[in-house]
């Protein structure tokens, strides 16, 4: 009697762990083919970014290398003296001091418009269609019409400034280019950049501000404690977008100044193309491709980190 119960628990164990292990295996079976899917579905993408970022990443890398220029017949290797020749380029300089400035004033001030407008088109009680396309209105215009635009805007005598004053030369003095190009690209970006942060007021909460109002807080004490840090996620986004805008500017600047009157509106991507494309010297302009990537990785790696544990995500 017992060796035959005994018998059937031992038949009954073994028959649940091969149930479980088929369950497991099949279990396995589902997650690879699930992750298979997912490869598959990113396939696509995966190939894209390979050949239009990937590899042009890696061949800038190793080009940066070479001497590779009008003075040599084929690439010859040439350890760091791009970097060193790089570092000791002036024009290189003019053209990374004038990034950092338009990163400077262009960052905060686009990111101050469009809390300003999207605070604006939220609060206003008729019309709020046609202000939020008002704003965003120049996002939509091309870059290189945008560029004609703001040319007729500066344009001497015959310009729209120039009614107001024929001496008015923005572009063509090298203390006043660089801020024309700034105001353009305020103008340009901001509208892009509130319909963001309008996404992030209607994300946040009305029973906050509806007790803060109760208990007597004024409209910049609401803003200061409850709006702009729910804002935060909004503006850590934003801000990596607008940095990255600092750095991408040549189409506009190709139309109004091609980088001059000297190189007072140069800047590292246009000093890249004509490193590469109008003297020939790849390797040059390889070596400061490579400065520039690691550069907005940095930047952008230390604002995401730093910022990002001061934000408040609702869940």
């Amino acid at each position: 009697m017992d060796a035959s119960r005994l018998a059937t628990e031992m038949f009954c164990a073994t028959e649940q762990e091969a149930a479980y292990e088929k369950a497991l295996h099949k279990e396995i079976r589902n997650k690879w083919k699930r992750t298979a899917k997912g490869w598959l579905l990113l396939a696509p993408s995966l190939v894209f970014l390979s050949i239009f970022t990937i590899y042009p990443i890696m061949k800038s890398i190793i080009s940066s290398f070479y001497i590779d220029n009008l003075a040599v017949m084929e690439p010859v290797f040439a350890g760091l003296k791009n970097y060193t020749a790089v570092f000791q380029d002036k024009v290189f300089w003019e053209c990374f001091f004038n990034n950092l400035l338009i990163a400077v004033v262009t960052v905060p001030c686009s990111i101050g418009f469009a809390v300003a407008m999207a605070l604006f088109a939220n609060h206003v009680k008729k019309g709020k269609a046609i202000v939020r396309l008002g704003f965003t209105y120049p996002t939509f215009i091309p870059l290189v019409a945008a560029a004609n635009i703001w040319m007729f805007i500066y344009t001497p005598i015959y310009g729209l400034l120039g009614y107001i004053n024929p001496e008015w030369r923005f572009l063509a003095d090298g203390k006043t280019a660089i801020w024309a190009l700034i105001v353009m690209l305020i103008w340009k970006q901001a509208g892009y950049i509130m319909l963001f942060y309008v996404t992030g007021l209607h994300g946040i909460s009305r029973e906050l501000f509806e007790a803060a109002r109760i208990d007597g807080a004024s409209s910049v004490q609401i803003f200061s404690r409850i709006t702009w840090p729910m804002l935060k996620p909004t503006t850590i986004y934003v801000l990596i977008i607008t940095l990255t805008n600092a750095y991408k500017m040549v189409d506009h600047l190709y139309i109004m100044t091609k980088g001059g009157p000297g190189n007072a509106t140069n800047v590292l991507l246009f000093y890249i193309y004509q490193t590469g494309f109008d003297y020939w010297d790849t390797g040059k302009a390889s070596a400061m491709t490579v400065l520039l990537v690691a550069l907005l990785l940095i930047v952008t790696s230390v604002c995401f980190f730093v910022q990002d544990k001061k934000a408040y995500y609702n869940d």
